[in-house]
This record gives C-alpha cells, structure tokens and sequence, in this order.
C-alpha cells in the first residue's frame, strides 16, 4: 500500500521549517559567541583597568578652546579652567566670528588673568569656515608643546583637570583620551544622550587599551603640538564639518603613543541637547566622520553592531516560536549579565548616574538608530553628488 494512503503514519508537513530554525538557532549561537568576543577580550580591558604609577612631572601645558557667541559658557566655565591647581599653564581661548559679548567678556578676563591668551576672527561673508580654522590658529599661537582641548560649553569636574591628564604626559605619548560627559537631567532623552555617550567611551577606551585607538572627544582629548604639525593638522578632512577631534585621532593613534585617563578628576562636563530634534542632527553629524576610519576598525564596529541587532532579533523570534527556549533564554541571561556588570562599573568609574536600569533596552535600540543614520547620511550623499 502507498505510504500517502497509510493513515496511521504521521508525516510531518514542511519538514524544511524545522532546518530553518536549526540553522537560525546556530545563528543565534554565533552572534552570541562572537559578541562574548567583544566583551570578554576588548570591552573587559577597561573594566579591569587601573592607571599605572607613573612619575609626576609638570609639563607646561595650553588649554586649547574654540567659542563662537559662548558669552554665558564662558562665564560659567573658563573662570574653573583659569583657576586650575596646576603650576605651569596658559588658556588660549579663539574668538571665533562672535557677535554676542564674548569679546568683551575676554577682555575682562586678560586683563586679570596674564595667561590668558586671545585671538579673534573675524566675519567674512565671503569665506565661511568652521571650528578647525578656529583651531588651528589656536594651535599655532599656543606656547607649549602639549595641547589640552575642551569646548566652551564644557567645566571640569574638579579643579585638579589639568593634572590629572598631565600624568599621561609621558616621553613616549602623543595622545591622552578623556572622558566628556553630560550633566544629568530629567527626561528619557537624556537619558539615550549620556548612554550613548558612555557606550561610546566604553568602546574607544577599550580599544585603545586593546591597542587599536581609533577616536576621542573635543570636550577633553589632548595631544603634542608636534604631532599635529606632523600630521599637517586636518588637511585630510578639513572639508567635513566633524572630525577635529576622532579623524584627527584616527590618522595619528597607535598602540604605543596613545594613553587613557578616566580618573573622576578628569572628566568634564557639559549641556546635552534638550530637543530630540537638535540630538539627532547633531547625531547625524557626527556619524558622517565614520566611514573614514582605519578598515579594521570600521570592520569591527560595524561587525560587533551586527552581531547585537542579530542576536536581539534571533531572541526575539525564537523565543516567539519557543524552540529550544532554555538554552536560548539562558545565553541571552548570560550576556545580559554581563552587560549590566559591565555598565555598573563603567557608570561607577565615569560617574554617570541611573542608567543601568534602562541599558538593556537601549543596548537593543541604539545599533538600529544608528544604521538608520548612517543610511540616511549615505542616501543625502548620493543625492548631493547626483546634483
């Protein structure tokens, strides 16, 4: 008798869907595997770091600071940076086409203040330009070899800043990376802005620390002055409107002339944005600088931000379809695990408050937003060649 007439025979239907989810399951396996990668053998490394003994001796150093109409950040931030404990330093402050009282408000201060150094632009409607002239120039009039960069908008947290990332100043270092973060608000918005933020430090830390420095922050990044010269400043990207401080690390950081400094008294501090709107164009610009980092370390971000949108999404599916739910629901505890210890101690390290609760989620959320901005930055690029 035929087998389709045996009818005490189950055949079951579409056996092809229960090798599908096999294969899925593998897929869910290897995403997990590869993302224990990036956290145990990269992100770890700044989870266990503890800043060398190091021999203090006072460098002379220029603080370095761009403002175009900052007149009331300037009031409430230069006077800490002007105040610093620290022996031997000057503050070179660019008055970048300003037409608030930012000019006169410097003037106040130089005439108290004899290391307080100013430059002035001015307008010309027929050149426009952006902050890296402005930085340029600050370079080129700063006196001393090291150069500690911040912005207008940005305070120290304590008035031992200079200090502490004069430490890393040793014979061998070019670059010192340290920490900017935003004052802490109500509001989910702040609360994306300061995890993104500190997503963001926890991986350009880790990697320098791993050897494969790729980025800092213009809020508190430094650098010798020769080696800007030597990299002949941002001639290679002085048409973008980002890149004055993570492309610039990007063409000059190796393993061995880069240093970190996450000690609180290092940090600054600034305003994030209060509109979804402004965060998100600030957002987009600042993602328009990643498609020219190194190959290999465009690989492996943009591998570590598949691998999580993968795993995130194979969880999601599988557990819908409740295959083998206790081993999936187990490696998604173990990384979620790890996460939340991870950001317990980062949160802990960089003083940023109220943020683990909400981490899960916006680990999930983050990586498709920014695939989205980078879609958005590439199809606005295609268009502008087109025309």
């Amino acid at each position: 008798m035929p087998d389709f007439l045996n009818y005490g025979t189950v055949i079951p239907p579409f056996p092809e869907i229960e090798l599908i989810n096999r294969v899925i399951i593998l897929i869910y396996i290897a995403t997990f595997a590869i993302q224990m990668l990036f956290w145990l053998l990269i992100y770890a490394r700044i989870i266990f770091y503890h800043p060398a003994s190091l021999k203090i001796r006072k460098t002379p150093v220029s603080v370095i600071i761009c403002a175009r109409n900052e007149e009331q950040n300037l009031r409430k931030n230069l006077p800490l940076i002007l105040n610093q404990q620290y022996a031997d330093f000057e503050v070179v402050v660019i008055n970048d086409c300003s037409n608030d009282g930012t000019e006169d408000f410097l003037n106040e201060l130089t005439r108290e203040y004899s290391f307080l150094k100013t430059t002035t632009i001015k307008e010309d409607k027929k050149f426009r330009h952006g902050k890296k002239l402005a930085l340029t120039i600050g370079i080129k009039s700063a006196s001393h070899e090291w150069l500690l960069l911040t912005d207008a908008d940005c305070r120290p947290e304590s008035e031992y800043w200079i200090d502490r990332m004069q430490r890393n100043f040793t014979s061998g270092t070019s670059i010192v990376l340290g920490y900017g973060g935003f004052y802490t608000h109500k509001g989910l918005l702040n609360i994306i802005i300061r995890f993104d933020t500190l997503y963001i430090a926890m991986q350009y830390f880790s990697y320098a620390l791993a050897g494969l420095p790729y980025m800092g922050v213009g809020r508190n990044l430094a650098y010798r002055k020769e080696l800007f010269f030597n990299n002949k400043g941002f001639a290679s990207h002085s048409h973008l409107a980002s890149g004055d401080d993570d492309l610039f690390v990007n063409e000059t950081a190796t393993a061995k002339n880069t240093r970190i400094e996450l000690r609180p008294e290092s940090h600054t501090r600034s305003e994030p944005k209060q509109s979804w709107a402004d965060w998100y164009y600030q957002k987009k610009r600042h993602l328009t600088t990643g498609p020219r980092y190194k190959p290999l370390i465009k690989f492996l971000l943009g591998f570590e931000n598949l691998t999580r949108i993968l795993f995130y999404s194979l969880f999601l599916y599988l557990a819908i379809k409740a295959t083998w739910i206790m081993v999936i629901l187990g490696l998604f505890i173990i990384r979620l695990t790890i996460l939340l210890s991870f950001f317990k101690i980062m949160s802990l390290r960089l003083n940023e408050k109220h943020l683990l609760v909400p981490s899960p989620i916006l680990d999930f959320l983050l990586p498709f937003l920014n695939i989205f901005i980078l879609f958005s930055n590439y199809v606005e690029a295609r268009r502008r060649r087109w025309k």
